[in-house]
């Protein structure tokens, strides 16, 4: 039984570590998108903050830009 224990664990590992070199390649797969982003005059912060709110529900993001808002007419900045 702890045998059988061992290579369960040992191929759970395993799996963990491909995933993370999977997860290492599409980072620098990505990092490779916005370089080429920036090379053609786009601007990679503001694009990074687009795939952020892209991900956000619509009444998240809605509440989110409501909260920044106020804070800026606080501040005088809006």
């Amino acid at each position: 039984m702890a045998e059988a224990t061992d290579d369960r664990l040992r191929l759970l590992i395993e799996r963990i570590e491909r995933l993370e070199e999977e997860k290492k390649g599409i980072a620098d797969d990505i990092r490779d998108v916005y370089s080429e982003a920036k090379a053609v005059g786009y601007d990679a912060k503001i694009m990074r903050q687009i795939v952020r709110l892209r991900k956000m529900e619509p009444n998240d993001r809605s509440e989110q830009e409501m909260i920044l808002d106020t804070y800026k007419a606080a501040l005088g900045m809006g």
